[in-house]
């Protein structure tokens, strides 16, 4: 079974619907149908709460 995402910043696991940010390079394939999956391996969770304090 695979970890629940969680924010890089809190450490605070993500929750479904759940607004987030993602750091990630921009894909050099096509195509993508499983992007949860490829989320979880190649991108970094941010959540609203970290996003928010960091911006201001």
């Amino acid at each position: 079974m695979l970890d629940k995402p969680k924010c890089v910043v809190c450490h605070k696991e993500i929750k479904e619907d759940a607004v987030v940010f993602v750091k990630m390079r921009y894909p050099k394939r096509r195509g993508f149908t499983e992007i949860k999956a490829y989320l979880r391996n190649e991108g970094k969770f941010i959540c609203e709460d970290c996003f928010n304090i960091k911006s201001v």
